[in-house]
This record gives structure tokens, sequence and C-alpha cells, in this order.
């Protein structure tokens, strides 16, 4: 019977990162929000719960889970949104997975 529902010699795919482009935009909504003077907080408020949702989606469960609540309260606490949490956890991402890939020698034949 498990053969009907788990695949035997499968390779686990890994989630494709997100583009720079697209965390640069979100960072920027959040800092615009700061910008409108009297609806500004309000407008958060609903980004809030957006933002997060977006987080998770874009960096993984377990990683977009802790970085979605952060952000979540990080949107909803006036001053705080000046930190750029999409790009700052790009820019680790990148990083981890610039140290995961090995070079293997290229064998020349003459």
């Amino acid at each position: 019977m498990k053969q009907f529902f788990f695949k035997k010699n499968t390779v686990p795919v890994e989630k494709p990162m997100p583009s720079l482009a697209a965390c640069l935009l979100m960072d920027l909504l959040g800092f615009a929000f700061v910008a409108i003077p009297f609806f500004g907080p309000f407008v958060e408020m609903l980004f809030a719960p957006i933002s997060a949702i977006i987080y998770w989606r874009m960096f993984g469960f377990r990683k977009g889970f802790f970085g979605g609540v952060f952000n979540f309260i990080e949107e909803l606490i006036p001053g705080v949104d000046l930190i750029p949490t999409f790009t700052i956890t790009w820019i680790i991402q990148y990083l981890k997975h610039k140290q995961t890939i090995t070079y293997y020698p290229v064998k020349q034949s003459f």
C-alpha cells in the first residue's frame, strides 16, 4: 500500500530563492506607508498581515513562519518598520546558498 503513496528514489527539490527586486519592492512598500501623514498607521495595520503572509510564501515554511511573525510585529510597531526584513533575509539566504555550492575541478584532456 505504501508504494501507491510514497515514491521511492525521489530527490527533494529545493525551493528557488525569491528575486531581490521583489524583496526590495516589499521593503519599499513598508517604508512608503510611513510617509503617509494621517492614514499611514491605519494602512500599516492592514499591510502587516499581508506582508507577513507574503514573507511566509516567499521564504518557505520554517524561515518564513518565524520571519513572517517578526515582520508582522515589525510592521505594527511604529518607528521599527524601517528595518528591511525582506532584503536582509534575501542576503542571508543568498550567502548560505553561495556557500553550499561546491565546485568540482574540470579535467582537461589534451
